[in-house]
């Protein structure tokens, strides 16, 4: 799905690209990085790569996480913002309308940077300056981890989709600038999902969890700042 046909701040409004909350606002963060956050493999302070509505960002401010989330839509980080004084997280959760792939005034912050489905939603050509500002935001040792939509995940037929990626893809382009310490299957959890604009191709079929979710074949990338 190609930033430049999605716009993603229509995205985020009511009314806008989709008729309710977008597929992936699971209204939790994503099971696979909970399981991170559960296993104490983050620390603070901590970025929310494209964080959109930030429950991710929400859940670990409410842990006690320090966060700043980015995102391009300033529809998304106004909800974020108002979530976090809404549940008194203010303090801990911040949240900035930026390009991500070209953000700066961090430099050396993050103990962990988590991109929780933001990767393949970047067009290619910008995942270069995405890597390198998330690297020059990085604090010494820290770690990344990034939760991306396998290739697979979405019907071949599709012409505006996830720019879907393959371990060897993965590991080549993030294995650039930081040093990439694992890649290992995974899931990313959707709200079932209708048909693209435009097209009457049926959505695609996978498995459901045990609220209904679709269960879309994703990997998790554990990489780390060198040196």
């Amino acid at each position: 799905m190609n930033s430049e046909v999605m716009d993603w701040d229509s995205a985020y409004r009511e009314g806008g690209e989709f008729p309710g909350p977008p597929p992936w606002n699971i209204g939790e963060p994503q099971p696979e990085l909970a399981a991170l956050i559960r296993d104490g493999k983050v620390r603070s302070d901590v970025l929310d790569a494209g964080c959109g509505h930030a429950e991710l960002s929400l859940s670990l401010a409410a842990d006690g996480y320090t966060v700043v989330g980015i995102d391009l839509s300033p529809t998304a980080v106004a909800a974020a913002t108002a979530a976090a004084e809404e549940r008194g997280l203010s303090d801990r959760a911040t949240f900035v309308a930026d390009d991500i792939t070209a953000f700066t005034g961090f430099d050396g912050r993050f103990s962990t940077v988590m991109d929780s489905t933001l990767f393949h939603s970047l067009p290619v050509a910008g995942r270069d300056g995405y890597l390198q500002s998330i690297l020059r935001a990085a604090a010494p040792g820290a770690t990344y981890f990034i939760l991306v939509f396998a290739k697979g995940a979405f019907p071949a037929a599709w012409e505006t989709k996830p720019n879907e990626v393959d371990e060897i893809e993965l590991r080549d382009t993030v294995g650039k600038y930081w040093a990439v310490a694992d890649v290992r299957p995974a899931f990313i959890h959707a709200n079932p999902m209708g048909t693209p604009p435009g097209t009457d191709l049926p959505a695609p079929a996978h498995p459901l969890d045990d609220r209904g979710r679709m269960k879309f074949p994703a990997f998790l990338l554990t990489a780390h700042k060198p040196g």
